[in-house]
């Protein structure tokens, strides 16, 4: 089978799109619909089934999928590994992270990167973590830079690098703030502005609760961390937030019973071989000091 071809066919798939298969790939739409055809050609049946404008994968199609992507995977772990015998630090190197650490812990580190190792072409892709853990596990990024997961993929790999210590925070004049002595009980009295339920930070925070028996009062939910704290700071609910995003303008609560930190880190496949660039990026990370 031609390596373009089923290059096509996954990006079809997986954009269930000929027009944005053809933006992502830098090619035609007619170039990618002849990639596709001549695919079924050689294998003599229908990968799609075209009805209007919508595309849908058939039962043949479905099935191909799953070797498509390890195909193409292996060719790209061959093409690492016969690179990597250079011991030249260069090419592109594809990484998800969060805006969270994109915003607070990357920049110093990429600074760094950049400086040392020029010739490696950053394709920074900001995501939610659990998104990106997910990207890095099918293979399409080589690296994921996020809050790691409590139970990883088992295909995945992780490495802490920074400890996240998270506290339980308030608008200053929030009633919770009047009480001498806070419980993990009085918590569910009042309003709470939590991130999405199934994020990684949430599952942190639930397991707590979940020792205390909570039922708690969730008002609003939202994966971005920046607007949970501006949220917070008006008054509109209490949050657990990163120790390193707090200010005067928010409040910690002292809570018997009650003490949160979550990991960030790396995350790799372990059945790929990493790019010398993605092993430059993790030294990188791992001696950074930021």
């Amino acid at each position: 089978m031609d390596i373009a071809n089923l290059t096509a066919f996954v990006s079809v798939a997986e954009t269930g799109s000929f027009s944005q298969a053809s933006e992502q790939l830098y090619l035609t739409q007619p170039a990618v619909s002849k990639r596709i055809s001549a695919l079924e050609t050689e294998l003599d049946i229908a990968l799609f089934d075209r009805i209007g404008r919508s595309i849908n994968l058939t039962e043949a199609g479905r099935a191909l999928l799953q070797h498509a992507r390890r195909i193409l995977q292996q060719v790209e772990d061959s093409k690492r590994a016969i690179r990597n015998l250079s011991g030249h630090i260069a090419g592109k190197l594809s990484i998800g992270t969060s805006h969270h650490i994109g915003l607070h812990r990357l920049p110093p580190v990429l600074r760094a990167f950049t400086r040392l190792y020029p010739e490696v072409e950053l394709d920074l892709h900001f995501m939610d973590s659990e998104e990106a853990c997910s990207e890095v596990e099918h293979g399409r990024l080589e690296l994921g830079i996020v809050t790691l997961p409590l139970q990883p993929a088992n295909v995945l790999q992780t490495r802490e690098v920074w400890p996240d210590p998270l506290d339980i925070v308030v608008n200053p004049g929030h009633p919770l703030t009047r009480l001498k002595k806070i419980q993990p009980e009085d918590l569910a009295n009042y309003t709470s502005i939590l991130p999405t339920r199934g994020t990684y930070t949430r599952q942190i925070f639930e397991a707590t609760l979940r020792k205390h028996k909570l039922e708690l009062k969730v008002g609003l939910s939202t994966n971005y961390l920046e607007t949970i704290k501006m949220m917070v700071s008006v008054g509109l609910g209490w949050s657990v937030l990163p120790r390193s995003m707090l200010g005067d303008e928010l409040t910690t609560l002292s809570i018997k019973g009650i003490q949160l930190e979550r990991q960030l880190g790396m995350v790799w496949h372990s059945g790929h071989t990493l790019s010398n660039a993605a092993k430059a990026m993790s030294e990188t990370l791992l001696n950074s000091n930021y």
